[in-house]
């Protein structure tokens, strides 16, 4: 039975593989059913990057300063330093704030001596500041 092809017992198999059994990229050929593309990255949404690490349209490119302060941010947020976006106040939540810091802390440890100087002291000093306000949140 050919690929695609339904039996009797109500169900379909959709070869959603990008290339063919003998390395050559299908094409056209991945497509489901319904003629849909088998993979949602082949089907071009608008707004949509068509690549992955490309940036999003409004965002920033994603990099290691980018991701860090990124989880920074969060940080301070559940550390009730930052407004939150839903409520329109700042709101504590200790134990989220604790658990981004040491998210941290375990990516310091996962990249040491992966790091530019630059990527190093970024994440040593935000690690530094953000155990600080957490050590006086917690004191408050």
């Amino acid at each position: 039975m050919a690929t695609g092809e339904s039996k009797a017992t109500g169900f379909t198999i959709n070869d959603r593989r990008t290339f063919t059994e003998g390395g050559d990229p299908r094409g056209e050929e991945a497509t489901q059913a319904d003629g849909k593309p088998a993979r949602p990255e082949d089907a071009g949404e608008p707004g949509e990057p068509g690549e992955p690490g490309e940036p999003h349209p409004g965002l920033p490119a994603v990099d290691f300063h980018t991701f860090v302060l990124s989880l920074g941010s969060s940080a301070l947020l559940h550390l009730g330093e930052l407004e939150h976006p839903d409520l329109g106040a700042p709101q504590k939540d200790l134990p989220l704030a604790k658990h981004t810091i040491d998210i941290l802390a375990m990516l310091e440890e996962k990249t040491k001596g992966n790091l530019t100087p630059a990527e190093a002291k970024l994440i040593e000093s935000l690690l530094y500041d953000l155990r600080i306000r957490f050590v006086e949140a917690k004191k408050a």
